[in-house]
């Protein structure tokens, strides 16, 4: 068995002399891994192998969930022109809507290989920045046949997966993206389920209860619930969408847990279900049973076909065919308005290419690749290795479920030895997109507060649906899978009590000039507020509560002057620290005081998150009537003129008799549906300010440098 290490240092013999130059076929088998490195929290790992030549990626594996030591048995053959050059193997743990975490490397020598015998290999991984620590190893099966050997032709060609025939070009810089790669992204049906309730569940608290709360694995894709506290038949009624692949197959993990807080979390039970099992296009009301008894999980799971989603060269673009976008626009047109009311539209994309990126390498260079999400939904271009300005050149296709959704567009610096290296980033409301417009979009940093170093030059064009999109909108929002760990931050705590000052201080104001026009300290001002106020109350009708809202919605539209203002008023609010400050509270957070007092640090987080709470629905109805969000304006006026007619028609008492009723007897016309709030749900789509400041375009001259950019955006 061949032996290599980190060093590489090969002591094998050669029985023949090997030629450095020809045509040569390496057969590759991936067979297993040993002792790897513990990447993920619950002291696994999910890991996959990739395999470069030449600096360009010619084969990945598949990924094994859960396993330190991974049986793969895939085949790979390559066609090499050169043996100086070795094969770098690089193993990854894969982290869905994370960037994937280095689990070690090793290079395969091809110049030292025996040739015509299949030579079993053993490859021992290492980080370059820790040479002493243990990643593990791989088996591997090597091959290498001269191309015109007699060996070479009585091989089974029908064992070949992939076959990649080098061609040098120095005007090609970017490689295509493999058929694999391409495939491995792609999603062939989505499966949306609804937790409903837990029954019977096991006590894991010495007051005889618990807190549960409920993950989900379906392959990479992972959910968390939230948690009910103090109940053994918890309610949870959340709805959610995960992805099926071709790759992952079609067992859906389902375990319970009991949350702790100041230690681990306990383990209250698991099921499975084969989805393989379930009728297509149909809702299974499920029951089931936790192993050893420990409780029952009641689901509604619907599984569809898969959604509008591809990726694509410039072509082959979608909507540049005219059959095709005719049928685009038939299928959301008015129409259709009241058929599969989740598939609100599409949008494509088209990644063309980016300039003046940040050097992330030592080189003075970047290895940049494109990575696009739309709420849960995830795509990514190829890397282009070595270049500053980038061409991808390629067009992304998502299915629309929410109009109010934001794409988000960040590109990555591949690395060797570790997670890759963020570039920029930018954030894009659906309903701020102007179609079919070549844009260049000046890159933001990771909190998309101030530029940083280069552009991206996209096309984007969205067609949905009107009367699908303003139904949505009433509707829960679909929550991010993956999210951040909540953290105690000083200036997050900060900002967050000073928006929600803001806020209160608006309403004192209200309340200071009422008590003036009480004080008689204008008597002009106060006459006309007495006149108004009797003339009010004498002819007070309830529909007149809408119509003078409605009212306000229309005279901002027409005097709109204070939403510049706004954004001005925003720019001197948000006053964001430089980097090196927010690394130094990174720091800080990782000391034995946070360690040792996790029940301070929840509370902290409490607070922090509801001074956002607060903030965030204070500013989200000021932008409403500011018409931030035309659309939703335009939404809230229909709703008000359909509120005051109502209530101008039909006497109160009908109206609340109606909707005590529909209340009374929501439950028993859907025992499980998922309640909601119709005016929350709504203000939940209307922006804060702070997203407004990260949604906002940036405008600056491309021959600025960074730092001067940041300066002229925070003047």
């Amino acid at each position: 068995m061949l032996d290599m290490g980190a060093s590489c240092s090969l002591g094998v013999a050669s029985k023949r002399t090997v030629p450095h130059s020809g045509m040569y076929k390496l057969e590759l088998e991936l067979k297993r891994g040993h002792n790897l490195a513990v990447r993920d929290r619950g002291g696994s790992s999910d890991p996959y192998v990739k395999f470069k030549l030449g600096g360009k990626e010619v084969f990945r594996s598949k990924i094994i969930h859960k396993n330190l030591n991974p049986v793969w048995d895939e085949k790979m053959t390559l066609i090499v022109d050169s043996l100086s050059e070795p094969l770098y193997v690089k193993v990854f743990d894969y982290d869905f809507g994370l960037q994937d975490d280095f689990m070690g490397s090793a290079f395969l020598y091809l110049e030292s290989l025996e040739q015509q015998r299949t030579i079993p290999v053993t490859l021992v991984l290492k980080d370059p920045q820790c040479p002493d620590e243990d990643l593990g190893m791989l088996e591997l099966a090597v091959t290498l046949t001269p191309k015109d050997s007699p060996l070479e032709e009585r091989q089974d060609s029908t064992t070949m997966l992939l076959r990649r025939s080098w061609k040098r070009s120095t005007k090609q810089q970017s490689v295509r993206l493999s058929d694999l790669h391409r495939k491995s992204q792609l999603w062939r049906g989505i499966v949306s389920i609804a937790l409903i309730e837990g029954r019977n569940l096991t006590p894991m608290d010495p007051n005889g209860l618990s807190d549960p709360y409920v993950k989900f694995r379906l392959g990479p894709q992972k959910y968390k619930s939230k948690t009910v506290p103090k109940t053994l038949s918890p309610q949870w009624r959340e709805q959610f969408d995960l992805h099926l692949y071709e790759e992952t197959g079609e067992v859906l993990e389902i375990t319970v847990w009991d949350k702790d807080t100041g230690r681990r979390d306990d383990f209250i039970g698991r099921c499975h279900l084969d989805l393989s099992t379930l009728a297509k296009e149909h809702t299974h009301h499920l029951e089931l049973p936790l192993e050893d008894w420990r409780g029952f999980v009641v689901l509604l799971v619907t599984l569809t076909a898969s959604a509008a989603v591809s990726i694509a060269d410039l072509s082959v673009t979608p909507l540049d065919d005219p059959q095709e976008r005719r049928e685009i626009l038939k299928q959301y047109g008015m129409r259709k308005s009241f058929s599969n009311m989740r598939d609100v539209g599409i949008v494509q994309v088209k990644v063309l290419r980016a300039e003046g990126l940040m050097a992330a390498d030592v080189t003075g260079k970047s290895d940049p690749f494109c990575v696009l999400e739309l709420n849960n939904d995830r795509l990514q271009t190829h890397t282009v290795y070595k270049n500053l300005n980038p061409e991808w050149n390629k067009v992304f296709t998502f299915n629309v479920k929410d109009i109010h959704s934001v794409l988000e567009v960040t590109v990555f610096d591949e690395d060797r030895d570790r997670s890759a290296d963020f570039l920029g980033k930018i954030a894009i409301p659906l309903l701020k997109i102007r179609n079919a417009e070549q844009k260049a979009y000046l890159l933001k940093n990771k909190e998309l507060t101030g530029p940083t170093k280069g552009f991206i030059f996209l096309e984007i064009e969205v067609i949905y649906n009107t009367v699908k999109a303003a139904m949505r909108t009433i509707v829960p929002a679909e929550q991010k899978y993956i999210e951040e760990e909540p953290k105690v931050s000083k200036q997050l705590l900060q900002q967050n009590f000073n928006r929600a000052k803001r806020c209160i201080m608006v309403l004192i104001s209200f309340g200071t000039f009422i008590n003036s026009c009480f004080e008689w300290e204008s008597a002009q001002r106060s006459i006309i507020s007495f006149v108004l106020f009797v003339v009010v109350v004498w002819n007070f009708e309830l529909y007149m509560l809408p119509l003078a809202l409605l009212l306000l919605l229309v005279w901002n539209y027409f005097f709109c002057s204070s939403r510049e203002a706004a954004e001005v008023s925003m720019d001197a609010t948000f006053e964001w620290e430089d980097e090196d400050e927010e690394k130094e509270d990174k720091d800080s957070e990782h000391k034995g005081f946070m360690d040792k007092l996790y029940a301070i640090q929840d509370v902290f987080i409490s607070v922090q998150n509801g001074l956002d709470e607060v903030a965030s629905f204070g500013e989200r109805v000021k932008n409403t009537f500011n018409w931030t969000v035309p659309f939703l304006s335009w939404l809230a006026i229909t709703a008000l003129c359909l509120a005051t007619f109502l209530l101008y028609l039909i006497p109160l008492r009908y109206l609340v008799l109606a909707w005590g009723v529909n209340k009374f007897t929501k439950k028993l016309r859907d025992p499980y549906m998922i309640d909601n709030n119709e005016l929350l749900d709504f203000l939940s789509r209307v922006p804060s300010d702070v997203q407004v400041m990260q949604y906002r375009e940036l405008k600056a001259d491309p021959g600025q440098s960074p730092n001067k950019r940041r300066r002229t955006n925070l003047s």
